[in-house]
């Protein structure tokens, strides 16, 4: 049984990047494929899909990771901030940029995953799920 899948997501995407993996693969959920649409959004990876392998009873979300043009990582930090433990919440005008502008938090709103600066645009407060930079 996972406790928090989201976690599990992060951890292994910060692993495959500490090993210059090209993909890592996941199980797919909507908050997952909204948090993979962020992190290509505002350009931590290049792309992801669903994919369907065959015996497999679910589907799987397959995220292709970015690198610089030396391989340098794009992803430097991403560290969880809402835990199933400690559930952390902001309304818009509280949300601070993550270093200074150079990272973004992910937040879990009523119109869907967004990033901090979308939130702070559409005035949406909500469940900050991770910080990325």
């Amino acid at each position: 049984m996972m406790t928090d899948p989201i976690a599990d997501m992060l951890t292994c995407i910060r692993n495959a990047v500490r090993i210059e993996r090209p993909r890592v693969e996941l199980p797919l959920s909507k908050v997952k494929r909204g948090l993979a649409e962020v992190l290509k959004r505002e350009g931590y990876i290049w792309d992801w899909c669903e994919e369907q392998h065959e015996g497999a009873p679910n589907k799987q979300l397959s995220i292709e990771l970015k690198y610089g043009p030396n391989g340098e990582r794009v992803i430097r930090h991403i560290r969880r901030i809402s835990k199933p433990g400690r559930r952390v919440y902001s309304r818009a005008d509280r949300l601070r940029p993550v270093l200074n502008g150079l990272g973004i938090s992910i937040i879990s709103t009523s119109r869907g995953v967004i990033s901090d600066r979308e939130a702070r645009q559409r005035n949406l407060g909500g469940e900050v799920l991770c910080e990325v930079w």
